[in-house]
């Protein structure tokens, strides 16, 4: 996999679909305790469409190459990754893709009021996300206080190496109906095995403030940019009533639901997904 320096993380990252293309390019961003292999279905269906995506490894407790000590591992600090990785890779008028944890970064990244450039982003997809103070929604509430603390994280992660337990309620069970074991047991590995990676996804799980997402949401309409909220209705963990609440924060989006699916549209309906990605190019 190719990596990427930037100004304060070298990323691995996947990218798929023509060297050129006429269409905007695509930047994937997957939730936290996943990676960029989340989005294999979707990169394969937008490279047959002839358009050129990117699934970077972001530092969300799956990432193999460890942040510097001193980086700054907050939901705001990832977005400045974000931007920092278009710059780098010379990309513009992006399509930003973001999904639970991602969707919340996404928010971060293109906040009128953060002092971020988000000028490279061209139009956003927000799928099945954290919104207003639901950061995380419950059922995570309970969960990840337990992973705030580095040895806590590390007990609970080798018990997700018991392939019940990580497809439960308690690992992933929630968030898709098509949840391959082999798929969350690498999401587990670096949180388990390496230890700088564990203490990037404590640093961020301590960051992870409802009221500053909250904060973000009073200026969402502000957001001049297009912008799509894609929904799994049948998601037990992010509401429909929670989607359609964000689509409603933005002055003009569109919400487009999705029958069915639960949280990880790139599994449960990598179709619709795409569909959506292609159709927002051309508004």
């Amino acid at each position: 996999m190719p990596t990427i320096e930037l100004p304060h993380a070298t990323l691995s990252y996947r990218v798929a679909g023509p060297d050129t293309s006429s269409a905007p390019p695509v930047v994937l961003i997957h939730p936290i305790l996943t990676d960029g292999s989340l989005w294999a279905p979707v990169a394969e269906r937008l490279a047959a469409r002839g358009i050129r995506s990117y699934a970077p490894d972001w530092p969300l407790g799956s990432h193999r190459i460890p942040l510097p000590a001193d980086a700054d591992q907050s939901p705001r600090g990832v977005a400045r990754l974000v931007l920092d990785f278009l710059e780098a890779a010379d990309l513009t008028d992006v399509t930003l893709v973001g999904n639970d944890t991602g969707g919340a970064i996404c928010q971060f990244a293109i906040d009128p009021g953060s002092g971020l450039d988000s000028s490279r982003v061209g139009r956003v997809v927000l799928a099945n996300c954290d919104a207003f103070d639901q950061f995380p929604p419950a059922p995570f509430t309970l969960i990840f206080p337990l992973l705030r603390n580095e040895w806590r994280a590390k007990v609970l992660a080798g018990q997700l190496r018991l392939r019940p337990l990580r497809q439960s309620w308690l690992g992933f069970g929630l968030l898709a109906k098509n949840l391959p074991a082999d798929l969350t047991r690498a999401w587990i590995e670096p949180v388990r095995t390496d230890a700088g990676v564990r203490r990037d996804a404590v640093r961020l799980l301590r960051n992870l403030r409802p009221a500053e997402l909250l904060d973000v949401s009073t200026r969402l309409a502000d957001v001049k940019i297009p912008v799509s909220v894609v929904w799994g209705m049948a998601d037990r963990a992010f509401r429909p009533s929670l989607g359609r609440r964000l689509h409603a924060a933005f002055a003009d989006a569109a919400f487009v639901p999705v029958p069915g699916a639960r949280t990880l549209l790139a599994l449960d309906a990598p179709d619709e997904l795409t569909d959506e990605i292609v159709a927002i190019a051309g508004r």
